[in-house]
Parts: structure tokens; sequence; C-alpha cells
């Protein structure tokens, strides 16, 4: 009766010897390397983006931190300006100026400001960065939007009271705030970084940045009554001009509050509407 064991016996007959342990090591340990190496799962989308807002927002405070100040005193220096010609009181003018001047810091730092950083994000190569690490394209622009109108809400408080003092207006409905600065922020924002993603230079996007502030401080901080007709149309097509007149609405002795929840609700649709087409542009310049 033979000894061998059954694992020679079977390699013997099959023409070979037996293998010896270190042979079955080296092909274990090459069979190893040649298998495929699992990747990392893609982040979720909350997550990702709460990672993303957090990161932009600490980055917002060190950087853009001496141009909030910029805006809220570019704001209130208008109000000053405005003074001089419109009434205090309950006048219609006088809301529109407060409440232009108000938003005017939103459309400073959610459109100006982001638009020059997707361009330059572009122009220097950040958005291959963000394409590498597995995060969700809505989340790299809905957390970069939300930390810049995040950023504007002290500058928009500030110089809506300080506004509403130097004009004689109530200062009771101001909680209004809560819901304008996001809602009239993600519009904002989201056109922004849409123009910063789109202009095929950096310069372009700086440019289109500063012509959406500016349309945004003469149609939005001057009374609608006092522009001509073609240009109130134009101001129609602004998403901070609904912004404004929900908040100018509230200044008044009776608000009427429906008109002011259809103001915000618009502000919301074209939020949602530029933040999409924002998240398309991401994935067309990361793609590029």
């Amino acid at each position: 009766m033979s000894t061998v064991p059954a694992e020679a016996e079977t390699e013997a007959v099959a023409g070979g010897f037996p293998r010896s342990s270190h042979q079955v090591s080296s092909e274990n340990v090459s069979g190893a390397a040649a298998a495929p190496s699992p990747l990392a799962p893609r982040a979720r989308l909350l997550p990702a983006l709460g990672a993303v807002y957090r990161a932009q927002l600490s980055r917002a405070r060190v950087a853009r931190l001496p141009l909030l100040f910029v805006a809220t005193f570019q704001s209130i220096g208008i109000m000053v300006l405005m003074r001089g010609v419109v009434d205090g009181g309950s006048g219609g003018e006088a809301q529109a100026v407060v409440a232009g001047s108000s938003v005017l810091v939103v459309a400073f730092v959610a459109l100006n400001l982001l638009a020059q950083y997707f361009g330059q994000l572009r122009a220097n190569g950040g958005l291959d960065h963000y394409a590498t690490l597995p995060v969700p394209p809505a989340a790299v622009v809905l957390g970069t939007a939300g930390a810049y109108a995040s950023f504007t809400v002290p500058g928009t408080v500030v110089t809506a009271v300080v506004g509403s003092v130097m004009f004689d207006l109530p200062l009771t409905h101001l909680w209004v705030l809560a819901a304008v600065i996001p809602l009239a922020g993600a519009a904002l924002a989201g056109l922004g970084a849409a123009l910063g993603l789109l202009a095929p230079r950096p310069e372009l996007a700086t440019l289109l940045g500063q012509l959406g502030m500016s349309a945004a401080l003469l149609l939005g901080v001057l009374p609608a009554e006092r522009l001509p007709g073609p240009v109130g149309y134009a101001r129609d097509l602004l998403p901070s001009t609904y912004g404004v007149e929900a908040l100018a609405r509230t200044f008044g002795p009776r608000p009427d509050w429906a008109a002011v929840g259809f103001d915000l609700a618009v502000c919301a649709v074209v939020g949602v509407v530029s933040l999409a087409v924002a998240t398309w542009a991401y994935r067309r310049a990361a793609v590029r």
C-alpha cells in the first residue's frame, strides 16, 4: 500500500512533480497581484454636499471677508446717496431702495464672486481635481453656491437694518430675510456659477459677473416707476427682482403676503433651474 499523499499521486500522473510551498506561495501572490483592486464607492450626494459646503464656507471666510465688507459698505453708500432723492416713511420708492440695496449684497457675492471663482477654477485646472474625486457634480455646484449665498447673510441683514432706520421703515417683518436670502441667493448663485463655467476665458467670466451685478444694481435699487418701459421688461427677467419685490412688500403697513409668497416661489423656481444649468455646465467643463 502506497504511502504517497493523494496530491502527489495526482501530480505524478499528470507528469509533474509535487510543488514546494515556496512555489505555491509565489503563485498565490502573483494571482493576488493580477486581480484588480476594487474602487472606492462613490460618495452619496448629501454627505458630499455637506463636505463641499463646509470647505467652501471656511475658504470664503478667509478669502472673501474683505469683499463682503466692500459689498455692505457699497450698498449702504448707495442708500445714503438715494436718501437725498427719495423720501422716507411708507413710500414705495424708499421701500424699493432699501430692498434693492439689501439684495445687492447677495448679488455682489453670489453672482459676481461666484462667476469669477468658477471661471478661475476652470482656467487653472481646478475642475480636474474635483473630477478625480468620487463626488457627484451636483454636490460641488450646490455646496459652493450654498456657501457663497450663506456668506452674504451678515451684510444683507446689516444693510436692511441700516436702511430701515435711515428711511424710517418698520423693522417688524425683517424676518422675511430668512427666506429672501437663501432663495434669491440660490437663483443668483446658480446664475453666477453657470456664467463662470460656460465662459471660455476667466476674463469673460469676470466681465459677465460684473455686468450681472451692475444689472442688479440699476434694475433693483432704482424704483420701478422711474424706469423706462423696455428696461422694466428687462427688470422682470432678472432673478434678484423677485427677492427685492418680496422684501419691499413687507415694509408696508399691511403686507400682501400672497404676493410675497408668489415672489419667493418665483425665486425658488429660478434657483432650481439655474442650479440645474450650472450642474450641467460643470459636467460639460469637467470632461473637456
